[in-house]
């Protein structure tokens, strides 16, 4: 294997571990600061709003697909769902927006794992 490919591999698993870890690794400090920046403060901001961590769900398979995308945060998710945050509450008012935004932060980390990839490879500077 060619530095090249191990460096990919090395960016891309950081990038799904922590958010902004990929781009840290690759020497883009700023962008890996401000992307973990903004998928901690969106997925912060869902857990305050009582928004809901989805789990694997063998008899409701459809609730697999948003698992994949709050578990994508990597760490955070492990962390909220081990310290009992997320369970999601019915009766709050932001239960929607938080549930939204652990989502999108989710899919968010997605993107900047795809843009680390890009960057280690050499398709993007």
């Amino acid at each position: 294997m060619d530095l090249k490919k191990i460096r990919a591999v090395f960016a891309t698993l950081g990038a799904l571990v922590f958010p902004g870890l990929g781009h840290l690794l690759l020497g883009k400090w700023i962008r890996a600061l401000l992307f973990a920046f903004a998928i901690l403060l969106l997925f912060g901001l869902g857990i305050l709003l009582e928004g809901k961590l989805y789990y694997v769900d063998l008899s409701q398979p459809i609730l697999n697909l948003p698992f994949l995308a709050t578990a994508s945060t990597g760490l955070p998710y492990l962390f909220a769902r081990s310290w009992g945050y997320g369970a999601g509450n019915l009766q709050n008012q932001s239960f929607d927006y938080g549930t939204t935004f652990v989502v999108v932060a989710g899919l968010l980390n997605l993107l900047v794992t795809l843009n680390a990839y890009d960057i280690s490879v050499g398709r993007k500077k």
